[in-house]
């Protein structure tokens, strides 16, 4: 009898232990599949920061970009609000002389005997400002203006001159001058534009001094252009037409250059 309690005592506790040793590798599994959870978060939270990482770097690149982008239109926009004061002060110089030079007209002509109807002008001809409009100045001192305005820098304001100089007295002999002049005044800046005024003088005042001249800027403004076709005949134009003009040395360099 008593072996038998002490043999059930023993498969009790060998029981115990396999039911310990279960609970133990339960534990165990839990625990690692709990730490493989945690690994898994982690990563994914390593890859969510990472994201956000790239993308606040992102940002904060496209922040740089615009804020260089401003600060390059501050600068252009201040530069443009110069040049629009400096026009403006051009303009009122440009009216403040035409109001001197027309105070000084009107004093000359006041103090200039006047030529009676019917009776001729020495030399045949018309004084040049004896058909000035009222409140503009004469053709010749629009022109000097003009000139003056160019050599000063302000070729805008000098247009402005040359231009009132077409308008006003369209049948003036500074007109083909003034004509060139416009087309001197846009330069390399804007060659369309200074085509339109040459293309007006060797079309219309084809007999002019300034005939020539314009017929050779126009070639000139093809050849930077790329057609050298049009240049070349512009340059033959200045040779058969004004074969002794100073353009025509010009124009035969042109097609003829030397090695």
């Amino acid at each position: 009898m008593r072996q038998a309690a002490l043999a059930l005592g023993a498969a009790v506790v060998v029981l115990s232990g396999c039911a310990l040793k279960g609970d133990v590798r339960r534990v165990e599994r839990q625990l690692v599949a709990m730490q493989e959870e945690a690994a898994r978060v982690d990563s994914a939270r390593a890859v969510e920061l990472a994201r956000l990482a790239d993308l606040l770097d992102a940002v904060g690149d496209s922040l740089d970009v615009h804020q260089r982008s401003l600060i390059v239109f501050r600068g252009e926009l201040r530069s443009d609000l110069t040049d629009i004061q400096r026009q403006l002060v051009m303009i009122q110089e440009l009216t403040g002389q035409s109001q001197q030079r027309l105070s000084e007209l009107r004093t000359q002509l006041e103090q200039r005997p006047s030529v009676p109807l019917g009776v001729a002008v020495p030399g045949g001809a018309a004084p040049a400002d004896a058909a000035a409009p009222e409140g503009l100045p004469g053709a010749n001192q629009l022109f000097e203006l003009g000139l003056q305005q160019l050599r000063r820098g302000s070729p805008q304001a000098a247009r402005m001159a040359f231009q009132q100089l077409v308008t006003s007295y369209p049948d003036h002999e500074r007109v083909p001058d003034a004509l060139y002049f416009i087309g001197e005044s846009w330069g390399s800046g804007s060659p369309d534009s200074a085509a339109a005024a040459y293309e007006l003088v060797a079309r219309n005042h084809a007999t002019s001094l300034r005939a020539p001249g314009a017929l050779y800027k126009l070639g000139l403004i093809a050849e930077r252009r790329g057609d050298r076709d049009a240049a070349r005949v512009y340059y033959q134009r200045v040779l058969a037409d004004y074969p002794r003009s100073e353009e025509a040395a010009l124009a035969r360099e042109k097609l003829n250059p030397s090695p």
